[in-house]
C-alpha cells in the first residue's frame, strides 16, 4: 500500500475535476478559510507566541493552506506575521503545485524534521492514505493478510498488535504509521506547545471490518489491480489515535463529525457571505457547504480530531453539545 501510493502521488495530480477525486479544499474556499481561523484562535489560546510553526501534512495542491493564509492575513494579521509555514509532502509533482501557491514555505519529507517550537498542524485526508495491516481471525488465532500477485494470502501472525480474542472470520485493521504519528505529535506538543487538527474519514469508535478501497476516475476500483494506478485508502481509527496521543501525555479533543465541526466554525455563514458577494455562483457556494456538512454527504463519515498540549482549553469546534 505504501509503495503503491508513493508511485500514485509521484506521477500525477489526482485532485479536482480532472482527477480521480475531490477533497474538501477543492470543493469550497470556505473550508480552508475556516481552518485558518481555527488555527488563529488556537494560536491565541496558546498565548499568541511571537513565532509559531504553521504546518500542513499532505497539502495537495496547496489550496487549503492558501485559503487559510488569506483568511488569517485579513482577520488576524498578528498571527500571519508570527507563522512560519512548513509543508510535509513527498511528491515532487505536488510540491511544484504547492510552490506556485505558497512560495514562502519550507518542505519536509515527514513530520519528524519539522523544527522545534510551538506548532499548529493541519492534516486533511492525510492519514487515510497511510499503509494499514489487516488481520483475520482464523481458528482462534490471528492471520495477517499479505498480497501475492493480485490476490490476498493469509499467514500466521503471532505478533499481531491485537487482543488474543475475536470472532471467527473477523477482520481488524491497524494503521501503525498513523499511531506513530499520533504518539509523536502528542510527545512534541507536550514539550513545545500547540495543537494538531486531523480531519479524515472513519468511525468514531474502533470497529471490525475491511475498509481498504481504491478510487480511479472517480469510481471504486480493485485495490489489487494496477498498483500505483489508483488511490488506496482505509478508514482512520480515531479512537486509537486519541489513545495514542493521550498515552504520550497530550490532550485529545473529539472526534466530532465533520458536519458538526464545520458548522460550529461558521462554514455556513461564510458560504452565505460568498454567495451574496458572487450572485452568479451563489448556489454553488451553498451547495458546497451542504456537501461538506450534510450527514448523507461528507458530514457524518468524516470526523475531526485535535491533539493539543494538555494545558490548552477546549479547542474551537470541539465544545460540548
Amino acid at each position: 500500500m505504501a509503495r503503491a501510493n508513493a508511485a500514485y502521488y509521484a506521477g500525477r495530480d489526482p485532485f479536482g475535476a480532472g482527477g480521480d477525486f475531490t477533497t474538501a479544499p477543492e470543493i469550497t474556499q470556505a473550508f480552508g478559510e475556516c481552518l485558518g481561523l481555527w488555527a488563529a484562535v488556537t494560536w491565541t489560546l496558546m498565548g499568541s507566541p511571537g513565532s509559531v510553526i504553521l504546518a500542513e501534512a499532505g497539502p495537495g495542491r496547496g489550496t487549503l493552506m492558501a485559503d487559510a493564509l488569506r483568511a488569517i492575513g485579513t482577520m488576524v494579521p498578528d498571527f500571519a506575521r508570527a507563522a512560519r509555514l512548513h509543508l510535509v509532502e513527498t511528491s515532487p509533482l505536488l510540491r511544484e503545485a504547492q510552490r506556485a501557491r505558497l512560495p514562502g514555505a519550507t518542505w519536509h519529507e515527514d513530520l519528524t524534521t519539522l523544527p522545534d517550537g510551538p506548532l499548529i498542524l493541519l492534516a486533511n485526508e492525510f492519514l487515510d492514505a497511510l499503509p494499514i495491516r489487516q488481520f483475520v481471525r482464523r481458528g482462534g488465532a490471528w492471520m495477517e493478510r499479505w498480497v501475492a500477485g493480485s490476490a490476498f494470502v493469509e499467514r500466521p501472525a503471532p505478533d499481531a498488535p491485537l487482543p488474543d480474542a475475536g470472532k471467527e472470520g473477523e477482520i481488524r485493521e491497524v494503521n501503525e504509521p498513523a499511531l506513530t504519528i499520533a504518539a509523536a505529535l502528542g510527545t512534541r506538543l507536550v514539550a513545545w506547545g500547540g495543537a494538531a487538527l486531523l480531519i479524515d474519514y472513519g468511525p468514531a469508535e474502533s470497529a471490525p471490518g475491511s475498509s481498504l478501497q481504491a478510487i480511479r476516475d472517480r469510481r471504486a476500483a480493485d485495490p489489487l489491480a494496477d498498483p500505483g494506478g489508483a488511490d488506496l485508502t482505509a478508514h482512520v481509527d480515531f479512537a486509537a489515535l486519541a489513545r495514542a496521543a493521550r498515552a504520550a501525555g497530550a490532550a485529545a479533543h473529539g472526534p466530532v463529525p465533520q458536519g458538526v465541526f464545520l458548522t460550529r466554525l461558521g462554514l455556513h455563514s461564510r458560504a452565505a457571505a460568498l454567495a451574496a458577494s458572487e450572485p452568479g455562483r451563489g448556489a454553488r457556494h451553498l451547495e458546497a457547504a451542504t456537501r461538506l456538512t450534510a450527514p448523507e454527504a461528507m458530514g457524518r463519515l468524516f470526523k475531526a480530531l485535535a491533539i493539543s498540549h494538555p494545558a490548552l482549553p477546549t479547542l474551537p469546534g470541539f465544545e460540548a453539545a
